[in-house]
């Protein structure tokens, strides 16, 4: 569909379900950038989980008009396409779609469950592949397209308790390559995203320590430095940076000999 000449750029932020973790992050940086953000999370997740948080609705109310909030469940076979077409009727298009979801449990070898697996792989798999496929669709090519995923580090050392979450994660990693290759010539960059640990308030001061002690600079990665990279790479300078998975991580677990 063609746009007007005043049309500014529109982003999809899912994994919005508070006001304080990454995807709120994200919506902040980019709409300071000039963007208009349609943010969506499922709020009763992160409760369901122990995380705490607040209403993201609030962003709204912090950020003004240029931010629509609302819950969506990407669990579903139709949840993706649905989305991206209630983001098109609210701001007339899509350019930007960064996807911060995710469902993470304990699977560790001895307990796993093939129900779990296969909410781990509905949510982080299939959601992702097609909201990737429903954004095509939707896409003006006329302008530039910006597809971010988020990954977890699980290629730089085993993650034994969360069997489920790495496998899952790992699939993005490739699927960030292959939809790159297929998106290119359209002008649409797809990248991937580790932030590594970041403080949004999830862990145990024991857990804290022991984290925080594996970052070079003695400092937990914040929602902030993930969301400068993402704000990066839905730029007009990232126009030749695609089919990537870029570490935002702090060099997290790296030790000095």
């Amino acid at each position: 569909m063609s746009q007007p000449d005043e049309y500014r750029p529109v982003a999809l932020v899912t994994g919005v379900g508070r006001t304080a973790n990454i995807g709120a992050a994200v919506v902040r940086r980019l709409v300071a950038d000039g963007y208009r953000v349609f943010a969506t999370g499922l709020p009763r997740y992160d409760s369901s989980v122990g995380v705490p948080g607040d209403d993201p609705a609030a962003l709204a109310a912090e950020l003004g008009p240029d931010v629509h909030v609302a819950p969506h469940d990407l669990s579903t076979p139709d949840g993706p396409a649905e989305l991206v077409a209630a983001v098109v009727d609210r701001f007339g298009g899509v350019d930007a779609l960064v996807s911060c979801h995710a469902y993470s449990t304990s699977t560790p070898l001895g307990s796993l469950d093939a129900a779990e697996i296969d909410r781990h792989l509905t949510v982080n798999v299939r959601a992702n592949m097609l909201l990737v496929q429903a954004y095509a669709a939707a896409h003006d090519d006329a302008r530039p397209g910006r597809i971010v995923l988020f990954t977890s580090g699980q290629r730089h050392g085993p993650m034994t308790t969360e069997l489920a979450y790495a496998a899952s994660k790992a699939a993005i990693e490739y699927l960030a390559r292959d939809f790159s290759a297929l998106l290119a010539a359209r002008g649409i960059t797809v990248n991937a995203v580790n932030p590594g640990p970041n403080d949004t308030g999830w862990a145990d001061p024991e857990t804290y320590e022991w984290v925080r002690e594996r970052f070079p600079r003695k400092r937990w990665g914040i929602p902030q430095d993930t969301a400068k990279l993402v704000a990066f790479l839905c730029s007009d300078e990232a126009e030749w940076v695609t089919a990537q998975v870029i570490d935002s991580a702090g060099g997290f677990g790296l030790h000095v000999a």
